[in-house]
């Protein structure tokens, strides 16, 4: 089972000669933002539900379809150099205003920018995760097998339906 801690893999041979990379601890993981298709590589903060095995979220074990929390900075620091906005930030601060001047950018990237714009909003429920500086997400490659605990950024109804699971099991 692999766990959450400094990254310590061990090469297994298998069948055939071939090796599997045995994910004994983990602490980053790749993962997918799909409605922006960018991949970032980021850290892993915590295990917060596993539908199989509530014992397996206590103890932080990382699964395939574990529901863990990452850091969201990777992901901050790209949007708001794509559309040149910030995100999960309130606007009023002055300071923000005169530091978004301060950066140099030629003719051609701030139109760049500036085309992206009407495509920037992104939703409220993955805004304020934003906030918080972490984000839902789901590990899609199995780290006992592949020695890696990659995954996607969970938006949309997915998003909903974990966060209800999440409200549900704070209550009992």
């Amino acid at each position: 089972m692999t766990k959450m801690g400094a990254h310590r893999v061990h090469t297994v041979r298998v069948r055939g000669g071939n090796l599997k990379h045995r994910g004994l601890r983990l602490e980053n993981g790749n993962f997918s933002w799909a409605s922006e298709t960018t991949t970032r590589k980021t850290r892993i903060i915590d295990v917060v539900y596993n539908a199989s095995n509530n014992e397996l979220v206590r103890t932080k074990t990382l699964v395939k379809n574990a529901i863990v929390q990452i850091d969201a900075t990777p992901f901050r620091q790209w949007y708001e150099k794509h559309y040149g906005t910030h995100i999960g930030k309130k606007k009023s601060s002055k300071a923000e205003k005169t530091e978004e001047k301060a950066t140099k950018q030629s003719r051609a990237v701030l139109k760049k920018v500036a085309a992206r714009k009407p495509f920037a909003p992104v939703d409220p429920k993955l805004e304020e995760q934003f906030a918080t500086g972490r984000l839902f997400a789901c590990i899609a490659s199995r780290p006992g097998q592949s020695g890696r605990a990659d995954g996607y950024v969970l938006e949309g109804k997915e998003l909903e339906f974990y966060l209800r699971k999440l409200k549900s099991k704070k209550q009992h």
